[in-house]
C-alpha cells in the first residue's frame, strides 16, 4: 500500500510539475527527461541517469526528449529528497515505455519541432524523381539524332516535355508513307493518269478485219480500206459492227454502168467497208428491177468481176421497184443476223421509183420496225435530174442520199465514202 501511494502521489506531483513547466520552466524539465531515454529502445544513444542538478549538461539530447515525453509522461519530481521515490519513478516509466505504440504518434511530432530535419528529405525524393526522367529526355534527345531510322522516334513519347513534339514524329512518317508529300501526289496522280490512259487502250476502237488479213486475201482493196478507216474515224464510226448489204438497180437504164464497171467498182468499196465492219468481211448483193432478180454475196477472196457474173446471170432487166428491194434486204437481214444488229444498205439507183407510193411505205415501215437499218442512196447520173427529187424530198429518218454524178467510176474512195456515211450513225 505504501508503493502505491508513492506512485500516486509521484504520478500527482509530475502532473503538477508538467503545468508549471507548461507556463515558462521547459528547460528544467528537459535534462530530468532524458534520464530515462537511454533504456527506451528508440533512442539507445543516451547518457547514464543524470542527476536533476545537471540540466546543461546533454543540450543535444533534450530537443529531441520533450516532444514524447510531453504527451505521454511527465517528468517526475527531481526534487524530491528520497532516492526510493526515483526508483519507483523510473520503473513507472520503464513499464510505460515498454508498450510504445506511441511511436508513430512522437514521430510527426518530432518532424514538426525540427522542421530542417524534415525539410531535406522531402527534397531528395522531389528532386530524384524529376531526374530519372530529365535522364531519358536527354537519352532520347541524344538517340534521334544518330539514328535515322523511324525506330527511335517512338523513344520521346514518354517525354512530357521535350516528347510534346516527339509524338508529332511518328504521324509524320505515317502520312509519307500514305501521300509522301508533293512527290506521292505526283505519282498518284501520275497512277491516275495511267489507270485512264489504259481503258482507251484496252477498249481502243478496231477495225473488225485487220490490215495484214485484208492485205493477204484482197489486196487490190487496200487502198480502199485504208479510205475507209479515215472516212470512219472522221465522222466516230471508228470499231463500229453492222452487216453490209448492197443494192443494184437493174433497170433498163443501168445498162451502161454495168459495162463500164462502175457497177463492180462499187461492189468492191462496199466490200472495203465492210471489212471494217463486219467480222465476216462480207457484202450480201441484191439485183432489183421490176422485181427482186437475184442475190450473190461478195467476199474478200471472192470478189473479182463477180457483180458481172451475178448481173450477166439474171437474164432481161426490168424497172425500178425500190418497195421489192427494201423488203427483201430486210427479209435477209433479219434471218441471218441477231435481233437489234445494225445494218447499213448502199442502195444503188439511176432514177426514182416508178411506184413512189409504195416504195415510200416500205421505207417508212422499215423505220418503224427495223431502226436499226440505214439506206444509203448513191445515185448514178445527172445530179441535175428531176428524177432524183424523190430522194431529195424523202424524209423517212433511216435514209440518206449522194449524188455520185454520171461518171460514178471516176469518184475517189474517199469522196465515195463520205456521202455514204454522212448520215450514218448506228
Amino acid at each position: 500500500m505504501g508503493i502505491l501511494t508513492l506512485l500516486r502521489n509521484a504520478f500527482g506531483r509530475s502532473r503538477k510539475e508538467r503545468a508549471a513547466q507548461a507556463e515558462g520552466a521547459t528547460q528544467e524539465t528537459a535534462p530530468a527527461v532524458t534520464a530515462p531515454e537511454p533504456k527506451l529502445p528508440s533512442q539507445p544513444a543516451a547518457p547514464a541517469e543524470p542527476d536533476p542538478s545537471e540540466p546543461p549538461a546533454q543540450p543535444e539530447a533534450t530537443p529531441q526528449v520533450p516532444e514524447p515525453r510531453s504527451e505521454s509522461t511527465p517528468a517526475p519530481a527531481a526534487t524530491s529528497t528520497s532516492t526510493d521515490e526515483h526508483d519507483l519513478v523510473k520503473a513507472a516509466f520503464t513499464n510505460i515505455t515498454v508498450p510504445k505504440p506511441t511511436d508513430p504518434e512522437p514521430e510527426p511530432q518530432s518532424e514538426a519541432a525540427p522542421e530542417p530535419a524534415a525539410e531535406p528529405r522531402p527534397e531528395p525524393k522531389t528532386e530524384t524523381a524529376p531526374e530519372p526522367a530529365a535522364e531519358p529526355q536527354s537519352e532520347a534527345e541524344s538517340e534521334p539524332t544518330p539514328a535515322p531510322a523511324p525506330a527511335p522516334e517512338p523513344a520521346p513519347d514518354p517525354t512530357p516535355a521535350d516528347g510534346d513534339k516527339a509524338p508529332q514524329g511518328p504521324p509524320a512518317p505515317d502520312n509519307e508513307s500514305s501521300t509522301s508529300g508533293a512527290g506521292g501526289n505526283a505519282t498518284a496522280e501520275g497512277e491516275a493518269e495511267a489507270t485512264k490512259a489504259t481503258p482507251p487502250e484496252a477498249t481502243a476502237p478496231k477495225p473488225a478485219t485487220t490490215a495484214a488479213r485484208l492485205r493477204s486475201q484482197a489486196p487490190g482493196l487496200t487502198t480502199a480500206y485504208k479510205a475507209a478507216g479515215t472516212a470512219l474515224k472522221k465522222h466516230g464510226l471508228t470499231g463500229t459492227r453492222a452487216r453490209v448489204h448492197l443494192v443494184l438497180d437493174r433497170s433498163a437504164s443501168m445498162r451502161a454502168y454495168f459495162k463500164d464497171g462502175s457497177a463492180q467498182a462499187l461492189a468492191e468499196q462496199t466490200l472495203a467497208l465492210a471489212a471494217h465492219l463486219d467480222p465476216e468481211a462480207a457484202v450480201h448483193v441484191t439485183f432489183f428491177s421490176t422485181e427482186v432478180d437475184g442475190t450473190g454475196e461478195l467476199t474478200l477472196t471472192d470478189h473479182e468481176n463477180k457483180i458481172d457474173e451475178l448481173h450477166g446471170a439474171l437474164g432481161r432487166m426490168g424497172r425500178t421497184a425500190y418497195h421489192a428491194a427494201v423488203e427483201a434486204v430486210l427479209a435477209h437481214h433479219g434471218e441471218h443476223a441477231p435481233p437489234g444488229t445494225p445494218a447499213l444498205v448502199v442502195f444503188q439507183t439511176d432514177g426514182a421509183p416508178d411506184a413512189k407510193t409504195p416504195a415510200t411505205q416500205s421505207l417508212t415501215d422499215a423505220a418503224a420496225n427495223h431502226p436499226n437499218v440505214h439506206f444509203s442512196f448513191v445515185a448514178f447520173g445527172d445530179p441535175e435530174n428531176k428524177a432524183f427529187d424523190y430522194l431529195r424530198k424523202l424524209k423517212t429518218g433511216n435514209a440518206s442520199h449522194f449524188l455520185a454524178g454520171e461518171t460514178p467510176k471516176e469518184l475517189t474512195d474517199k469522196e465515195l465514202y463520205e456521202g455514204v456515211l454522212a448520215t450514218w450513225r448506228p
